[in-house]
């Protein structure tokens, strides 16, 4: 290797530099803050840990996402975390093991085998919320609004957001008995929105005219609110869980709509992102420039089984990368103020006291002006009147 080559880094992993971190710790900042606001308590994960807890009941996407070494003390294989949410899952159950509603919040980085887009980064920076221990619907709507409450924070102008829910395809599948590999090979036609191909599967695959012609349909009910009375009227004959789930998505857009009447609700009764390990409604939001969802959600009631405590789950995660790549917000840091090199300790006390007050102070070296200094200094401390007084520049 030359002495060219030690400084490339692999693909898809970056180095943040100032101006870029100074934008992405601002936006970190705020939502946490906004989450503290709405009562959810900030816990930090450790990056890594066993295999076992990490990727159990998430299903095979993020067991692939997911990097994997073996642990030199315990021969155990450990995992390099693609994800938060199974780890605030473990906190929940195992580590409070509390019995009412538990509202958790995190912000940190994840990694990723692979992007999740073309030029995406592997090593994004995700901060979400979960909330365990509410079954009702009031509890996807507070994750939802904080959801649309997030993106006005990060300073995202249109607000984009796509529900569906899993237990409509869940249940028809059900309904037409579908073996598991029917299961995947229709669910893989489903996400590819191949009206054809679903049709002449369906026509191959299922002998009852309305379950097929259900089926058949669900690739079309995508739209604005007023798609989900049209469901009710195509999927009629299904089983009572299906009306229980548009009654769901329908509370939660009115309660939204009125919250956020600016947000663009969008309703696609086939998405089903993250199916292996949701239960109810999924959500994602999307905003324009980017070709990915910046944010992804939904309820996931059975992940905490696994560690001997089943909690109703629902809960979301923004990538804080992607958006920053979107909005560039101004750094919300002021310029820094010059401190000539000296040995004068009124000086000192000055640069502190300037500190305190939550100003950025670079301190000069010997025979060092403010034009060699790299910081963004436009003021100076200078000594006038017997005293320190700071001045433009």
């Amino acid at each position: 290797m030359t002495y060219a080559d030690r400084w490339l880094l692999p693909d898809g992993v970056e180095d943040i530099l100032p101006e870029k971190a100074i934008r992405i710790e601002s936006l970190r900042r705020r939502l946490l803050d906004l989450y503290s606001r709405w009562g959810y308590e900030l816990v930090i994960p450790p990056l890594i840990e066993y295999t076992d807890s990490l990727l159990i009941g998430l299903g095979r996407d993020i067991d692939l996402m997911t990097f994997k070494v073996t642990d030199q003390l315990s021969g155990r294989t450990l995992g390099i975390r693609a994800d938060i949410t199974p780890q605030t899952a473990r906190i929940d159950a195992h580590s409070l093991k509390r019995s009412g509603p538990t509202r958790l919040c995190y912000a940190g980085h994840v990694l990723h085998t692979r992007p999740k887009s073309p030029l995406g980064t592997r090593s994004p920076i995700q901060a979400g919320v979960e909330l365990y221990g509410e079954a009702s619907v009031s509890a996807d709507i507070e994750v939802v609004s904080l959801l649309l409450a997030s993106l006005q924070a990060c300073g995202l102008e249109q607000l984009n957001i796509d529900l569906g829910h899993v237990d409509i395809y869940r249940t028809l599948a059900a309904e037409a008995q579908l073996d598991d590999a029917q299961e995947r090979a229709f669910f893989d036609l489903l996400q590819s929105k191949a009206t054809s191909d679903i049709n002449a599967w369906v026509d191959s695959n299922i002998g009852s005219a309305d379950i097929a012609a259900m089926l058949k349909a669900l690739p079309t009910l995508a739209g604005s609110r007023q798609i989900l009375a049209q469901a009710r009227e195509v999927l009629a004959k299904a089983p009572a869980a299906v009306k229980e789930a548009l009654d769901t998505l329908d509370a939660i857009a009115a309660v939204v709509s009125e919250r956020f009447p600016q947000s663009n609700l969008y309703f696609d009764l086939s998405e089903l992102r993250g199916y292996n390990y949701h239960t109810g409604v999924v959500f994602a939001a999307f905003a324009p420039g980017y070709g990915a969802s910046v944010a992804n959600g939904g309820r996931y009631d059975h992940v905490g089984e696994v560690f001997g405590n089943a909690r109703p789950a629902t809960g979301f995660n923004v990538d804080i990368t992607a958006i920053d790549g979107l909005v560039k917000a101004a750094a919300v840091r002021s310029g820094a103020i010059f401190a000539p090199a000296t040995d004068d300790g009124a000086q000192w006390d000055a640069v502190n006291r300037l500190r305190a007050e939550g100003e950025s102070v670079v301190c000069g070296f010997a025979g060092q002006s403010v034009a060699d200094v790299n910081a963004d200094c436009d003021r100076q401390l200078v000594f006038e009147a017997g005293e320190y007084r700071v001045k433009s520049l």
